[in-house]
């Protein structure tokens, strides 16, 4: 959803997400990869339970996120009336380290557990065999 414009309120939400390394780390982990687990974000930037949902729910609260619930996990995601003007601003940050290496950290992560479940997977056929 393209946004034309937006009240002062959002505007401000937006600029003071983006003015805290931490969240601005969040909103691009959500930018690139659409929805993410709390607990793959806390893994990811090293933070704790308890200094990720602070900032997760001030980008909820500030109207930019929002979650489900599935199981004991907590998904979050950007809101659509929010993604353009995030997206925009994420160009001109593409090539920044650090948040190149916070994706880098992910893909490891997602493929570790990816090679994890695999071989989960074929133990259980050999013990089933």
């Amino acid at each position: 959803m393209r946004v034309k414009n937006f009240s002062l309120n959002f505007g401000l939400g937006v600029f003071k997400a983006f003015s805290d390394e931490a969240r601005v780390r969040i909103l691009h982990l959500l930018h690139k990869e659409e929805e993410m687990c709390i607990t793959d974000l806390e893994h990811i930037l090293d933070f704790t339970q308890t200094k990720t949902s602070r900032h997760l729910r001030y980008l909820k609260n500030a109207g930019l996120v929002n979650s489900r619930k599935v199981d004991q996990f907590v998904y979050y995601r950007i809101k659509n009336q929010a993604q353009d003007i995030i997206g925009q601003i994420f160009q001109y940050m593409q090539k920044d380290a650090t948040l190149l290496k916070d994706l880098e950290t992910f893909r490891i992560l997602y493929s570790n557990r990816e090679l994890a479940v695999w071989k989960l997977h074929h133990q259980k056929k050999l013990y089933s065999s």
